[in-house]
Parts: C-alpha cells; structure tokens; sequence
C-alpha cells in the first residue's frame, strides 16, 4: 500500500502529516517504523489530518509520537497544520480553526511567514497533567535520578515539568530528561523542560519530550516554560525563547487569558511510503 505524506518543521521539530483517508493503515508499530531516522521517513510526530468534524473548522487531526502512543498536543504541530491547511486554501482571511481531542485551536498565518497559535488555557492543577500532589503549588521537590529537583508542573493540553537551570549548554538533559519522563508521579508520562532565564523577555530551553527524546524544539514547551517563569515572577508577558533549533516567542498576560505561541512553520518536502 502507498501512503502519501507531507514532511515538515518548525525549528527542526519535524512531522509527517498523514491525510487520514489515504493512510487507513497507520498504528502504533507502524508508527514507530516511519518515525525511524534511517530505516523510515524520520519525524518527532505523526500528524494525522481528518475530516471536520465541527462546524466552521478546516479539519480534526490527531498526534502521535515517535515511539507509537497517541498525545494530546503538540504546539509546533500545530502550526505546521495551520501553514498546510492554509496553503490549501482552507485558512478565511488568514485565520483557521482546527478540532482535536484536545479541544479547539485557533491559528493565523501572518505576512511575515511566521503562525501564531492560541494554545488555550494554561492549567497548573496538578489533576489536569495529572501529577501526583497533595495540592496546586508553585514549585514542587521531586526525587529524581539520585538528587532531589524543584521543578514547576503545568498543563498544556499536555503535560509539563519545568527545571530552572544556569545553563541549558551544561543542563544534565539526557540524564534527568528521561528519569523526569518516566517519574512514577507522572502516571501519563511528562515533558521535561530545562529553563535559563536570560532576562525577563528572553530564555533559553531545552525539552525532553515524552516518547521521543530531545527535540530541536517545542512549542508546548516553551508555552509551559514562559507560563511557570511568569508564575515565578521572572518572566515578562512577551517572552522569546531560544530553542536548539531557532527562535519561539510566547504570549501570556497572565492567569484567565489564553497562551499564543508564534514561530516558522516550514514544508520540507512531499513523498510516498510503501507500507
């Protein structure tokens, strides 16, 4: 079977998006397949787009990660759908609106060739990632890889753990990403985002995504880092955020608003597998 696919990337966070009707074939294990770096398609995410399923919105679409299992959100996703959708002539004067399991998301396409997306609300209700706590704070401890952490925990449609570092150049990323990840508080599993603050409208991050590992990018978390350093009181409400693979800027004015986050979205290149 040929299966069709568009290959994109926001700052090097990079997708296969599936058009549902033509890739009836997608599952976990074939998921992971694609997902490899050399013996597949290679991608962070699984982007499947699929017939609306609400009025006045372009598409519904679902995400998976590399390693197979189904997410709730994806921010730099998100925007590469925009950009595809409305190259497709499906975008109303440079603004769509997309469905997912995860509620509906607003995007606009603007001149520059950068999207925005409203990413919704921001939760911080240890309930809503979930993570195992006694009640909402502003900081946890968290028993880590043989060291005792103090992180910040928000949700973003999905979930985030937020370290302050002094430098994501020396953060000790690949040893406590993993061990964050897999912490038995978090029962769906986490995102683990190391966080230096520059100065109050400028960090610098680096994330550890759930079932894929490091990314170049991530666009829920740097959503997640900007709202938990505006908790701390260090952050301003527009913030740019230096990822490995380029430049984000988040939005937030603060608790009841909604969170948008802005950057590229590219189209790397279009193709066919055989499966």
């Amino acid at each position: 079977m040929r299966i069709e696919f568009t290959k994109m990337h926001g700052l090097g966070n990079d997708f296969a998006v599936f058009d549902a009707a033509a890739a009836p074939a997608l599952d976990e294990a074939l998921i992971r397949r694609l997902a490899d770096r050399h013996t597949g398609i290679g991608f962070d995410q699984a982007l499947l787009l699929e017939a609306p399923r609400a009025a006045d919105t372009a598409a519904f679409y679902r995400i998976f990660n590399a390693d197979g299992a189904e997410v709730e959100q994806c921010g730099n996703g998100v925007r590469c759908l925009a950009a595809l959708l409305a190259a497709r002539g499906l975008a109303r004067s440079g603004t769509v609106t997309m469905d997912s399991p995860a509620g509906l998301i607003r995007a606009r396409t603007l001149d520059s060739g950068l999207v925005s997306v409203d990413m919704g609300p921001v939760r911080f209700d240890p309930r809503a990632l979930p993570f195992d706590a006694q009640a909402e704070a502003e900081r946890y401890r968290l028993e880590v890889a043989g060291a005792e952490i103090e992180i910040g925990a928000v949700s973003l449609g999905n979930p985030h753990a937020v370290v302050a570092v002094d430098s994501v150049e020396t953060a000790p990323v690949e040893r406590l990403g993993p061990a964050i990840e897999r912490h038995l508080r978090f029962p769906r599993r986490v995102n683990a985002g190391f966080m230096q603050i520059i100065d109050r409208g400028h960090i610098r991050l680096r994330v550890y995504e759930r079932g894929v590992g490091e990314t170049l990018a991530c666009g829920t978390g740097a959503c997640a880092a900007v709202a938990v350093g505006r908790r701390w009181g260090k952050l301003a409400p527009e913030v740019h955020v230096r990822v490995r693979g380029g430049e984000l800027r988040v939005n937030w004015n603060g608790p009841g608003e909604n969170i948008w986050l802005t950057g590229p979205a590219e189209v790397s290149f279009a193709g066919h597998v055989e499966v």
